[in-house]
């Protein structure tokens, strides 16, 4: 007959032990350090600042206790995933402006503008970014500046004379003269 295994009262955790017969301070304090430097790194995931958690995990996985280092891999992936998903990138200029417009539309203006230069830097004869820029530009109150831009638009294509005479966007600039001379030059 096999032995029977008698139930051992529950006794309390034991303290981990290594050779010398206990786990020394300078352990404890190491791993609380490393603990306040992932939870720091987890607050600026939050606050939604990948690049510098990326940074802050990729420092402490070298020398984090074992435990942690899969979690920390497992956030580096994370913040990875969030920058690359944070870069727009486009396939054509067309694509690009149909963005700035977004942009415009929901009144991110930095963000349109920024856009627009881009297309310029990249196709100085740009009609449609000039004109976007004009009608930022009328958006935003800058008469002179939205007028520059418009100028150029109708340099680089006639045609554009045409649509900024029906396009609601310009109804800020309609009382200036210098607007209507541009549409109207035959008048």
């Amino acid at each position: 007959m096999a032995p029977t295994k008698t139930d051992a009262p529950a006794t309390a955790r034991r303290a981990p032990r290594t050779l010398a017969g206990a786990v020394s301070n300078q352990h404890d304090t190491a791993r609380a350090q490393a603990i306040a430097s992932y939870e720091a790194a987890l607050h600026l995931m939050q606050q939604g600042k990948f690049d510098k958690a990326h940074a802050a995990f990729d420092k402490m996985l070298a020398n984090s206790p074992g435990d942690l280092a899969d979690r920390i891999r497992m956030y580096i992936s994370a913040c990875l995933a969030q920058i690359a998903k944070g870069k727009t990138s486009f396939i054509s200029h067309e694509e690009q402006y149909d963005y700035a417009i977004s942009q415009l539309n929901n009144g991110n203006y930095e963000d349109a503008r920024q856009q627009f230069r881009q297309i310029l830097a990249a196709n100085p004869t740009a009609d449609y970014a000039f004109y976007g820029l004009a009608v930022l530009a009328s958006m935003t109150g800058d008469s002179h500046e939205c007028l520059e831009h418009l100028t150029q638009a109708i340099k680089h294509n006639p045609r554009n004379r045409i649509q900024a005479r029906a396009d609601s966007d310009f109804q800020d600039m309609a009382d200036d003269p210098r607007f209507t001379d541009l549409l109207y030059p035959e008048a």
